[in-house]
């Protein structure tokens, strides 16, 4: 396997689910928090799959919620 599809396949498991944000968050939000987070633009940046479903690279959820972190001090 070529370098390039490596990293291919290490971004590729990187990518979060819904679900795996809201699991990262405790449970303490519900999905349609989550919902209007993103049609608010206060939530973490996402994709959407050819099939709806969205995906976040982890690295742009840990960023946002350092982004969080820093106007909460």
């Amino acid at each position: 396997m070529s370098d390039k599809t490596t990293g291919r396949i290490r971004e590729i498991a990187l990518l979060m689910t819904v679900t795996d944000i809201l699991e990262a968050l405790g449970g303490a939000v519900s999905r349609d928090t989550f919902y209007k987070w993103r049609q608010t633009g206060k939530g973490p940046r996402c994709f959407p799959l050819p099939n709806g479903e969205l995906r976040c690279r982890r690295n742009d959820f840990l960023l946002w919620l350092d982004a969080l972190y820093g106007r909460a001090a």
